[in-house]
């Protein structure tokens, strides 16, 4: 499908079918999402795929109800150390070439003050990375036939004790995928006028 098409009707999916989704399907979701961009390339995200019918079922109580429904459940979660291969994940675009005739003045781009960053603002730096990668696996999805929905409303970590994750690895959100069994139609969004602001020209 053309990408303008994959965004164009893209819905969140809450009602699924039951036919099972291929795993061909699912690599293609999980290499989509490996491919996602992120700030020095630290690659933060991590995921587990839950697709038995007793791993989803021990999600009702943890979430809506719908997510334990769909075929496949992606639980999308953060490496919460992984900054600290920032240093030789950074190594590594330099010796990719990314930044080949670009000059990175970073005492420039980031005064001390920026640099500074604390608890909070990491989080919200590590899981900004992993919501990339996320969106990536949606619209993957759609572009295989397939429907998910972002889901944010669970019990992070009564979910990551029954997953058994190490503590440095954080629940982010839950992506329920499934063939849809429902076509809604397109959700109200502002126009550009609302949402853009244009530099004044002299």
């Amino acid at each position: 499908m053309e990408l303008k098409k994959v965004i164009e009707t893209r819905r969140s999916i809450r009602k699924f079918k039951t036919d099972p989704v291929p795993e061909a399907y699912i690599q293609e979701l999980l290499e989509a999402a490996r491919l996602a961009p992120s700030g020095g390339n630290i690659q933060p995200w991590r995921f587990v795929v839950i697709k038995s019918p007793e791993a989803r079922a021990q999600l009702s109580d943890l979430t809506l109800d719908f997510v334990a429904r769909a075929p496949v459940v992606i639980a999308c979660c953060t490496d919460m150390s992984a900054l600290k291969a920032q240093a030789a994940r950074y190594k590594e675009l330099r010796d990719s070439g990314a930044f080949e005739g670009v000059t990175m003045n970073l005492s420039r781009a980031l005064p001390q003050s920026s640099r500074e960053i604390g608890e909070e603002q990491t989080r919200g730096y590590l899981h900004q990375n992993t919501a990339i990668a996320v969106e990536h696996i949606v619209l993957r999805a759609v572009d295989l036939g397939l429907g998910c929905c972002w889901v944010m409303m669970f019990d992070r970590a009564e979910l990551a004790a029954r997953l058994e994750l190490p503590e440095y690895i954080r629940p982010f959100c839950l992506v329920p995928i499934g063939y849809p069994d429902q076509d809604p139609r397109p959700r109200p969004r502002k126009p550009l006028d609302k949402i853009v602001f244009w530099e004044k020209y002299e």
